[in-house]
C-alpha cells in the first residue's frame, strides 16, 4: 500500500537541529533535490514508513518504474528542516506500526550529504528507525558517520553476472559488490532485493550467484525476490524514452517461487 503525500514540497523550515553531520560539512542547512515523498507499507523496510525519494540516478535499469527520478534538475529543491518537518506529522503512526524512514530515490547516495542529514535527523530528532534504499553503486560515498545512522540498507542486487549487470543498469557489478562487503564488515542488517526479469535475469546461475553471495555475506536477513512488471511503462513513454522490455512478460508464479527456493536453500528468508 503506498499513500502519495506530495511533491513539490514548500512547507516553511522549522529551525535546524543543533549539530548535524551536513551543518558540520557545508556551514549551513542542508538542501537537496527531492522528487516526492510518501507513506509507504511493505515494500521499503518494515512497518508503515516515510519514504523520501530523492532524485538523480547514476543508473540506467531497464525495467526501473520511476525514470523520472534520473536527473537532479526533475527534483524540487528541499530543504531537510521541510521533509523532517513533513516526517514529523506521522510519528506517531509510524511507531505504532514498528515503522520508521526510509531514504530512496533514485539514488540517494548522489546526494551523500543532504542523505545523511536526513537519516541523522529522522533518527536522532524523531526517534525513527531509518533505512537507507540504494543499488550500492555509489557506496563509497556513503561515509561511515552516514552509514552510523542506518539502521538498515535495502540493497539492490539486480545480477551475479557482470555482463547482464551491465546491460541491465548500464554500470559495472564490481561497486555494488564492494559496498556489500562493506556493509557486512561493519554488521550492518541488509535486505536484498532482487529483480526477477523472464529472458533477462532468470538464469539458474545468475540467481543462484547472487543467493550465494548473499548467504557468505552473514547480514542478510531478508531477500525481496520481485517480480518484474510493466507498470513504470507509462512513464517512459511521457518522457519520450524506449521502454525495451514492452515485450518482456511479467514472471509466474511459479518462476518467483522456484527463484524464492533457490535462497532459501541458501539459508536465506526469501519473500
Amino acid at each position: 500500500m503506498t499513500i502519495l503525500l506530495g511533491q513539490n514540497p514548500s512547507r516553511p523550515a522549522t529551525g535546524p537541529a543543533a549539530v548535524t553531520p551536513a551543518a558540520a560539512v557545508t556551514g549551513r542547512p542542508s538542501e537537496g533535490s527531492v522528487h516526492s515523498w510518501d507513506l509507504s507499507t511493505g515494500v521499503d523496510g518494515p512497518g508503515t514508513r516515510f519514504v523520501t525519494f530523492l532524485s538523480g540516478c547514476p543508473l540506467t535499469c531497464l525495467y526501473c518504474h520511476n525514470p523520472d527520478t534520473w536527473r537532479m534538475r526533475n527534483g524540487k529543491r528541499t530543504s531537510a528542516d521541510d521533509v523532517i518537518a513533513e516526517a514529523a506529522k506521522y510519528t506517531r503512526f509510524i511507531a505504532a506500526s514498528g515503522g520508521g524512514a526510509t531514504i530512496s530515490g533514485g539514488e540517494p547516495l548522489l546526494q551523500p550529504v543532504f542523505a545523511g542529514e536526513l537519516l541523522h535527523r529522522m533518527k536522532h530528532e524523531l526517534g525513527l528507525h531509518t533505512a537507507l534504499d540504494t543499488s550500492g553503486f555509489l557506496g563509497v560515498r556513503a561515509t561511515d558517520a552516514l552509514l552510523r545512522d542506518v539502521d538498515l540498507v535495502l540493497l539492490d542486487i539486480k545480477s551475479w553476472d557482470p555482463a547482464t549487470y551491465r546491460k541491465v543498469t548500464g554500470r559495472p557489478l564490481a561497486p555494488t559488490l564492494a559496498f556489500a562487503h562493506r556493509l557486512a564488515d561493519l554488521g550492518k542488517e541488509v535486505h536484498v532485493r532482487f529483480v526477477l526479469v523472464p529472458g533477462l535475469t532468470d538464469d539458474p546461475a545468475n540467481i543462484e550467484g547472487v543467493a550465494s553471495f548473499a548467504a557468505s555475506l552473514g547480514n542478510v536477513s531478508r531477500v525481496d525476490v520481485l517480480p518484474f512488471h510493466k507498470l513504470g511503462e507509462g512513464k517512459w513513454q511521457a518522457l519520450g524514452m524506449e521502454f525495451t522490455l514492452h515485450d518482456t512478460p511479467s514472471p509466474t508464479a511459479e518462476q518467483v517461487a522456484h527463484a524464492r527456493g533457490v535462497f532459501a536453500a541458501q539459508g536465506l528468508n526469501a519473500v
